[in-house]
């Protein structure tokens, strides 16, 4: 039997397990997500300030943004620096398709390959089993 984290709730079955398993997966990657389209968001704002000349009100949802990145960020169960680090994967996968869908220009094969790689390595780090 196994104990899912601080819930005494005990899996009965292997299909039990995978579920439960794949319901963090899909959670943890949503999460990763939503945060990191916060910090692009966060980050966009004052490049247009910036760069494009917008109006400095831009930076007040930036700052909201970015707030919201790092409140994100803490929801995440396990220590930060691994948090960060499996974070990084899934960021670069959607930066990727901002500069698809926001800045207009599709990435290319290279772009693939790099992001293929990067959620390797987020998965690696995000979902390996550890011991306790």
């Amino acid at each position: 039997m196994e104990w899912n984290g601080s819930r005494a709730r005990r899996f009965n079955t292997q299909q039990d397990r995978v579920s439960c398993r794949m319901t963090f997966v899909f959670k943890t990657v949503g999460l990763f997500i939503v945060t990191a389209i916060a910090e692009i968001v966060g980050c966009y704002l004052p490049y247009l300030w910036l760069k494009e000349r917008v109006s400095a009100l831009a930076l007040i949802p930036a700052a909201l943004s970015l707030t919201a990145f790092a409140w994100l960020l803490s929801l995440h169960p396990g220590a930060a620096g691994r948090t960060y680090a499996a974070y990084g994967g899934v960021y670069v996968s959607v930066a990727l398709v901002w500069l698809w869908f926001i800045d207009g220009q599709k990435p290319d094969r290279w772009d693939v390959v790099g992001v293929a790689i990067t959620l390797i390595g987020m998965s690696i780090i995000a979902f390996a089993p550890r011991l306790k």
